[in-house]
């Protein structure tokens, strides 16, 4: 090979090596450019206090500030403005993104109702009419759990109350129309509404048709069953429960249909006829 040749070959293979190492960096730079633009800053809105469930939300509880753009929540808001006023329907905590699934619909978008956000799916909302006795002298709160207490005349003896628990360990949704209390403070309302599955919610509404409902409190971490069997006015007053009650009704029973005038068969007659010689006579008897 002649050195002009030589020449040619070298350079053809330093422009092609010059071409791959070109095109090798302009790939890199282009990811890194990439990479760049998706950890870029970009601003968003955050709660700058805690957001209890059911506040409508103010100025004062957010503030601006800067995420990595790829790690930006969906519906996620970039201004104020856009969420000032919207009702949080999830607890919000300081520094959390403030997003569209933690906010109540706009007025006249489907699902805009609160409530259904707070209860669980497939559970239901049942609001039961309490006072202050029956509302635990005003320190139920949303979030704490109850048993629910039914007064109600025995099916056997209407003449006698008992007192049975028929629901344990409810979590409340609301008391009133309140579904956050951090004060503390007892407030009295005259209404308080329970998480429910469907087959108690049945069992509730037709419990409050038949007696007098009573909310038991219980201890934040005491979810254990209850054992109970129900009390009766002979219980509390003689520490058993007195057999005489059904006892009675029974024998009251069976006396009425001992008394009752027993159905009688229709009488039966004879008839004896009597010969003597020529003449015929009959006589006839009943018994």
């Amino acid at each position: 090979m002649t050195r002009p040749k030589a020449v040619i070959v070298v350079s053809i293979f330093a422009l092609l090596f010059a071409g791959v190492a070109a095109w090798l960096t302009y790939g890199y730079l282009e990811k890194e450019t990439t990479d760049a633009q998706a950890v870029k800053p970009q601003k968003i809105v955050v709660a700058a206090v805690d957001i209890p469930v059911g506040t409508s939300i103010t100025q004062a509880q957010l503030r601006e500030t800067t995420w990595p753009k790829d790690s930006i929540p969906p519906g996620t808001s970039q201004i104020s403005q856009a969420v000032i006023g919207r009702i949080a329907v999830r607890p919000i905590n300081r520094g959390d993104a403030v997003t569209e699934a933690k906010l109540k619909p706009k007025s006249g978008a489907p699902g805009s109702g609160f409530m259904t956000y707070v209860v669980p799916q497939g559970h239901r909302a049942v609001t039961v009419a309490v006072n202050e006795v029956a509302g635990v002298a005003g320190f139920l709160t949303p979030n704490d759990r109850v048993d629910v207490v039914l007064t109600t005349p025995r099916p056997e003896v209407e003449k006698e109350n008992v007192s049975k628990i028929i629901l344990e360990n409810i979590p409340i949704l609301a008391t009133g129309q309140v579904t956050d209390q951090k004060e503390g403070k007892p407030v009295i309302v005259p209404t308080v509404t329970l998480d429910l599955s469907p087959a108690n919610a049945e069992k509730l509404v037709l419990s409050a048709s038949k007696g007098s409902l009573q909310l038991l409190l219980r201890n934040i971490v005491d979810s254990e069953p209850v054992n109970s069997k129900g009390a009766t006015i002979a219980q509390v007053l003689y520490g058993i429960e007195r057999p005489t009650a059904v006892a009675h009704a029974r024998a009251a029973q069976a006396i009425r249909q001992a008394v009752l005038p027993a159905k009688t068969a229709p009488a039966r007659t004879y008839t004896l006829e009597i010969i003597r010689g020529t003449e015929k006579s009959s006589k006839q008897y009943s018994e």
